[in-house]
């Protein structure tokens, strides 16, 4: 099983925070990074744009993927949120072990 390292942005730390807590406690990320705020310039509907936006770093798998996709869609206050997957080659080996231990859903 591959890990994965998924980045978003939210506008402002609230949404961050709900977010996260929300994908961690679903068992679809075994950890997010909220980190601080950074300064995006775009182009959405033909024009320049420019926000304040808090970025995310989520650590899941392949195989929680498309949960996680669909969950950041649903939750995510913008019309085309950025959702980038990057899939981890090398990493310490017990971590990546430990985010598909956490992002195995639990047995009832």
């Amino acid at each position: 099983m591959t890990a994965l390292l998924v980045l978003t942005n939210l506008p402002d730390d609230a949404s961050a925070r709900a977010l996260a807590g929300s994908l961690v406690e679903a068992r679809l990320a075994a950890c997010v990074n909220i980190l601080a705020p950074c300064h995006s310039v775009y182009r959405w509907e033909g024009k320049t744009e420019a926000a304040s936006e808090v970025p995310l770093l989520i650590k899941t798998t392949t195989a929680r993927y498309a949960e996680l996709q669909a969950a950041i869609q649903q939750q995510h206050p913008y019309e085309l949120p950025e959702i980038i997957a990057v899939p981890l080659q090398h990493g310490l080996p017990a971590y990546l072990d430990w985010v598909v231990a956490e992002t195995t859903p639990s047995s009832p």
